[in-house]
């Protein structure tokens, strides 16, 4: 199914007149079987679309809370195997939630490229983020990705000016992942006015759709930013509510899946309420 899974959600979210909520969670984190918990319970707790991060040691874009997981899940053994027997076990539950798999070219790399792009069809991946390949190295990865039936999302950044954006919207497909900061994840609040008149400069420029992420904490930001953009990634917040929760020992508690899936509804709620003018 793959790139058309996204479509069909994008399509019914614009039907249904809201903006969708990505969720990011970090594959392994704090471990396997807590991991798949969240994961299997993202979807009914309110997330649209699932982005799955890939543990690696060097995640240049990751803030310290995604690192901090990152390291957690590659302590607790997750690798690229078991990221994709994850997600299919996610399938036999749920065979309409999109996941795209965010990450770093080095694991895929190592990997395999063409065994990663066919390993990941046949678990049910639907798109890669992968945010150390520009478009210059499209031939790499981006190419075949998309030849094999996965989207390949890129970022826009508030750095990213006229010249730059059609370079970056060439090849892109599944959604336009706009950053609203600039830095790394989880380290500053975006400004919802900014964001807003950078979501309409990409709308000019494309007809996909355009998630907002990087900085994203609270229901009351995501409502802000669900008002102009198509939907709102949530990353740092979830990991974070996985670390607040752990034991002395970095171990998860019963509080953990809780808390991660009770802040899923919150942003939710948030969000689905955010174009509507209730209250968020």
């Amino acid at each position: 199914m793959t790139v058309a899974r996204l479509d069909a959600r994008f399509a019914a979210l614009k039907t249904e007149g809201r903006a969708g909520l990505v969720t990011f969670v970090t594959s392994g984190d704090p471990d396997p079987a807590t991991s798949q918990a969240i994961l299997d319970g993202l979807p009914a707790a309110g997330a649209d679309v699932i982005e799955l991060g890939m543990p690696f040691t060097d995640p240049m874009a990751d803030g310290p809370a995604i690192q901090a997981a990152s390291l957690r899940a590659l302590k607790a053994g997750q690798t690229v195997v078991k990221t994709l027997d994850m997600v299919r076990a996610f399938r036999a539950k749920d065979a309409d939630t999109p996941i795209v798999l965010m990450g770093y070219y080095n694991p895929i790399y190592s990997y395999g490229r063409d065994r990663f792009l066919a390993d990941a069809v046949e678990a049910g991946v639907d798109g890669l983020i992968v945010v150390d390949l520009p478009p210059e190295e499209d031939a790499e990865l981006c190419l075949p990705a998309m030849d094999a039936g996965l989207a390949f999302i890129r970022l826009a950044t508030p750095t990213t000016d006229e010249k730059r954006l059609p370079v970056v919207l060439a090849n892109t497909s599944g959604f336009v992942y706009y950053v609203s900061i600039a830095g790394v994840t989880g380290t500053a609040t975006p400004d919802p006015e900014r964001v807003a008149q950078a979501v309409a400069g990409i709308k000019a420029h494309t007809r996909l759709p355009v998630a907002v992420g990087f900085g994203v904490k609270t229901p009351e930001q995501a409502a802000a930013f669900a008002r102009t953009a198509d939907a709102v990634v949530v990353g740092s917040a979830l990991v974070a509510a996985v670390a607040n929760t752990l034991d002395d020992d970095g171990r998860a508690t019963d509080a953990t899946t809780h808390a991660v899936i009770d802040l899923v509804k919150d942003l939710a709620n948030g969000i689905q309420s955010a174009r509507s003018g209730a209250a968020a």
